[in-house]
Order: C-alpha cells, then structure tokens, then sequence
C-alpha cells in the first residue's frame, strides 16, 4: 500500500501557489504605494508616514 507522499510525488507539479503568492505580494506593494501617496498628498511629515506605514504593513500580513 502506498503512502501520501509516494502519492504526491507522481502528481504533476502546480505552480498555483507560488503565483497566489505573488499576486499577495503585489497587491500589498500596489496598496502600500497608493496608501503613502495619500498621506503625503495630505501633508504628513515624513516620521508620521513612516510610522503609520509600518502599521499598515504589520495589520495587512497577520
């Protein structure tokens, strides 16, 4: 009787997950890029960007 891995290797390989991935990864850097330009079209000092950034990223990745 086989197991899952013999199973699994005789599957032909998906590149499904690297490309979901990297789409994630685009959509952050896109909504990070848009988010920065509001802020300093709004006048924001640089430390305060900086800072809210930096939020932004940590609530988007967990």
């Amino acid at each position: 009787m086989a197991d899952g891995n013999y199973n699994r290797s005789i599957l032909p390989y998906r590149q499904y997950d690297s490309g979901l991935k990297a789409g994630k990864a685009q959509t952050l850097t896109k909504a990070c890029r848009a988010l920065r330009a509001l802020l300093e079209e709004d006048g924001r000092s640089a430390q305060d960007i900086e800072s809210f950034m930096s939020r932004f990223r940590q609530r988007l990745t967990t």
